[in-house]
């Protein structure tokens, strides 16, 4: 018999605050089995700032707390989320974000108003008619068992080969997902602190460090037209606190400048790792607010 679709059971949860959209993306998701971190390659089939639908090749639990990493469309970060499984089937898992920051948040609806066109096709392709060849005779004239055998034929072929593909894509990919998870223990341990890579700080986390802050000139323009909003940027800040580097990730175009320029001014405490002041990434929000 062929396994519910996960969109599809989402969709029709009347509980849910905020309605998914269809996506098709890469992802890991990170699982303590026995106190060690397992890394688990999967899929993304649908996203809202709330949670996620996905399907990965390995055992989850209800309730259990995982970790993901994915890149959507369009947004240049990395969305890192803490996440609790809530719904489970065969290898289809339903999960709900926890303690998700703002400026993740903003950078899925950044995702979500510029979502393309061609969820129409996925949604399509979650539907469990099978699509019928030109080839074949229609189906007004094949008898009705013989229509039941061949959709339990064609769903038991999407199934393996749905298996067969993510089986496929742990034992080809494994190997570069360890070797990611490598890095970021790497990283965590002081590797940035000697000049390979710069250590990534939650924002929430150098926002303690500021000592110096300068409050954005709201731009004629935007005030004008009534606009508002939150920009959200990736930071640089170099190993004496001062802003390196800034590129704008999320918000209003009129008002990022702005956002930019305040920014570039502001000061930190440095950040120290294994004894030393280190060159750290983060993420900036500026929100602009009419009074």
């Amino acid at each position: 018999m062929a396994a519910p679709s996960l969109a599809r059971t989402f969709d029709s949860a009347s509980r849910r605050r905020v309605r998914r959209k269809l996506i098709r993306v890469p992802l890991d998701l990170i699982a303590l089995q026995s106190g060690i971190p397992n890394t688990m390659p999967g899929r993304c089939t649908d996203l809202s700032e709330a949670g996620a639908g996905v399907i990965v090749a390995g055992e989850l639990i209800l309730g259990q707390a995982v970790a993901i990493e994915l890149r959507l469309p369009n947004v240049g970060l990395p969305i890192r989320a803490r996440a609790q499984v809530r719904y489970q089937d065969r290898l289809h898992y339903g999960l709900q974000f926890v303690g998700l920051p703002m400026e993740q948040r903003e950078m899925i609806r950044y995702w979500a108003a510029q979502a393309p066109a061609e969820q129409k096709a996925a949604k399509a392709e979650e539907k469990d008619e099978p699509a019928v060849s030109p080839a074949l005779p229609a189906l007004e004239a094949v008898p009705a068992e013989e229509r039941r055998i061949r959709r339990i034929r064609v769903r038991r072929r999407r199934f393996f080969l749905l298996l067969a593909f993510m089986l496929a894509l742990a034992a080809l990919g494994w190997w570069e997902w360890q070797k990611a998870w490598n890095r970021l223990e790497e990283s965590s341990s002081g590797e940035a602190a000697r000049g390979k890579a710069p250590l990534r700080v939650p924002s929430d986390v150098m926002d303690q460090q500021i000592l110096y802050k300068v409050d954005p000139a709201y731009p004629e323009a935007a005030r004008t037209a009534g606009t508002e909003g939150l920009v959200v940027l990736d930071a640089l800040i170099a190993p004496d606190g001062s802003v390196k580097r800034l590129r704008q990730i999320t918000g209003p175009d009129v008002l990022a400048q702005a956002a930019l320029e305040a920014v570039q001014m502001w000061r930190y405490t440095p950040y120290r790792s294994a004894g030393q002041a280190v060159e750290v990434e983060t993420t900036v929000s500026v929100e602009f607010r009419l009074k």
